[in-house]
């Protein structure tokens, strides 16, 4: 048996968070447990857990502190409240079955516990420890989180201590609001009026990126951390370097020009992919888009079908979305498709009911009198409520 649990609980500064390993005597786990036991480490001395003094708990457990312990202060609530109250918790395990009782001569535990240096509360010490123990004892031998759920979780879940929210495209449709200004004054104002919502991106436009280079993400990001950012680059050629140029300066997503060649196009979406941002092919006067992806090796996060500015007198190309999407499933990839270009809020219900999951608007809003009302007219218009809003999260 090599089993895996983990479990954060309670509030700081007394939160307990721990990770912990079962397994047989005579396998690996049992092995760590000997040599933790017998190879001591200045302020990460491993102990074993006792329910109290003379009286360890069956399966036995091992104890390592996460945290440098550099005071007998400390050195007491490990040895005191954490000891106890993991050795409480194995216990309890075995005794509510968790742990199978005919096994508890076979098996050993190996807990890592993190102390808060700033922790004084004894009582809360014991509590959170505990309940994280017997979390992660129960997670371990249910093998949680299973890989469904973990795919369905990754991109809806924050870790509560990174203190900003990296956000994912899972819950479409999206309006993305283009910034096609030169007056960062101007941009700070209308990112200021913009609402909160979860599905609503800012696209850093082409002229406000060839103005000010790709750390103008970080200016934006400087009024609204947690915004999903898109950079314009329509990157023509180096796509390896520009796409990491965009990941540097912390964009969620870049756009790689379709008119680029293609292994152009290839190596942007490997980069993407390998720094963890969306790929963008923006569309602009490419004569057949379907041509263009069928000759790729990897499909990118998402297409855009862009009317030119210079072109909004010319009908909308949106037939092809369809296509595009078919395409996608039929490879067993999942796309995204964006529309942009002279989008108003009576052109949206047309576009979404074209299979659009972006729609990209800039001037419609960025030079209304009113930048938060324009706004939120446009998403209405995507008929969605906010991600959270009903959603209550309690274990993970």
């Amino acid at each position: 048996m090599f089993l895996i649990g983990e479990a954060l609980i309670g509030d700081e500064p007394e939160l307990a968070h721990i990770d912990l390993l079962i397994g047989d005597k005579d396998g690996p786990v049992g092995m760590a447990f000997a040599n933790g036991l017998a190879q001591l480490s200045a302020g990460h001395t491993p102990l074993l857990s006792v329910i109290r003094p003379n009286l360890p708990p069956k399966p036995a457990t091992l104890i390592v502190p996460k945290v440098t312990v550099k005071n007998m202060d400390q050195a007491a609530q490990i040895f005191g409240p954490a000891q106890t109250a993991v050795a409480k918790a194995v216990a309890d395990s075995v005794a509510e079955g968790i742990i199978p009782r005919a096994e508890v001569e076979n098996l050993v535990l190996i807990v890592s516990v993190f102390i808060h240096p700033q922790a004084r509360d004894y009582d809360a010490i014991y509590r959170y420890n505990y309940g994280a123990t017997k979390l992660a004892v129960k997670r371990a031998m249910e093998s949680f989180p299973d890989i469904d759920t973990v795919l369905y979780e990754k991109d809806r879940s924050t870790h509560p201590i990174m203190g900003f929210r990296v956000i994912r495209l899972w819950d479409p449709p999206y309006l993305q609001v283009a910034l096609d200004l030169v007056d960062l004054a101007v941009v700070r104002r209308v990112l200021s009026q913009l609402p909160d919502s979860d599905h609503l991106l800012i696209e850093v436009g082409t002229p406000l990126v060839k103005k000010f280079g790709a750390q103008v993400v970080k200016e934006i990001r400087n009024v609204r951390p947690s915004s999903f950012v898109v950079l314009d680059l329509k990157t023509l050629d180096t796509g390896n370097l520009e796409v990491r140029l965009a990941a540097d300066a912390t964009a969620d997503a870049v756009v790689i020009s379709g008119l680029a060649p293609k292994k152009t196009l290839e190596l942007a979406i490997k980069e993407a992919r390998k720094t963890g941002i969306y790929s963008v092919i923006d569309m602009l006067n490419v004569p057949d888009p379907l041509t263009v992806l069928r000759s790729l090796s990897a499909l990118p996060d998402v297409v855009e079908m862009h009317r030119a500015i210079d072109q909004e007198s010319e009908k909308h190309n949106w037939e092809v979305i369809a296509e595009i999407k078919k395409m996608a499933a039929d490879s067993d990839q999942k796309i995204l498709v964006a529309v942009a270009g002279g989008i108003r809020v009576d052109t949206v219900a047309a576009a979404l009911k074209s299979g659009a999951d972006i729609i990209v608007t800039g001037r419609a809003i960025t030079a209304s009198k009113d930048v938060k009302d324009a706004a939120e007219q446009f998403l209405a218009e995507l008929k969605q409520t906010e991600i959270d809003q009903y959603r209550v999260m309690t274990d993970f």
